[in-house]
């Protein structure tokens, strides 16, 4: 049986821009629904479609691209498509929900790129297997796509999960950055600078009681402590 068509929302107010994606998109074989607004584009996600990526401008007219990824809860990936491109800027794009960030005017090659690796991450998650990591009080459970600090549900991006997961699966071995963009977003996808460790960051404020777990090893990257240390 053929594999489904992957489903993508666009939420772009800008015509030109939102048409160039919306053609692009559709020419790589992606079902694509747009929105001009953050309003219609929460009215999409609740309407029960089963959207595998939303493309998300922040500067909309009424509710912000930042609004919307604070209500989407994390339960589909983002990808922030804008011409805020401060530092900051992505930094709290990253922090506030979207899984990735790129800022405009951007390469189409580069953007489609973007695009296939954050459906092949959301993939693999879907696909899933039975493991099971547990340090401590933490525990990830790849099948259920749940992270669990004690009896505390985490709710945690796609990014994030997948981090952890990588992380959770290599315990008591350092992985550096290259090696965790590596794994977790794919190979020949660019990012920015601190990418890692503001995912990380964000990680442990949600991880709270376990954020301990999750060891910086200076100058090199990041490990889990094992159940003995």
């Amino acid at each position: 049986m053929a594999a489904s068509q992957p489903s993508i929302l666009v939420v772009e107010d800008s015509v030109d821009i939102r048409e160039l994606m919306v053609l692009h998109l559709e020419r790589a074989s992606y079902k694509v629904v747009w929105a001009s607004n953050g309003e219609d584009a929460i009215k999409f996600i609740q309407s029960g479609e089963n959207f595998d990526l939303v493309v998300l401008d922040w500067m909309l007219p009424g509710l912000s691209g930042i609004d919307v990824c604070r209500q989407i809860q994390r339960k589909i990936p983002v990808l922030m498509a804008t011409a805020r491109a401060l530092p900051d800027d992505i930094i709290l794009g990253l922090e506030s929900g979207a899984d990735d960030y790129i800022t405009k005017p951007f390469d189409l090659p580069v953007f489609l790129a973007r695009v296939r690796a954050l459906l092949r991450r959301g993939e693999m998650l879907a696909q899933g297997s039975a493991r099971k990591y547990k340090v401590g009080q933490l525990l990830v459970d790849v099948d259920a796509h749940l992270v669990k600090c004690g009896t505390q549900e985490v709710r945690t991006t796609t990014y994030e999960f997948k981090l952890l997961a990588t992380l959770m699966a290599n315990q008591g071995k350092v992985l550096s950055r290259e090696a965790l963009i590596e794994q977790v977003q794919g190979e020949g996808v660019i990012v920015i600078d601190r990418a890692i460790d503001t995912h990380i960051f964000g990680l442990r404020k949600k991880l709270g009681a376990c954020a301990d777990v999750i060891e910086t090893i200076r100058g090199v990257g990041y490990r889990i402590k094992t159940d003995n240390e």
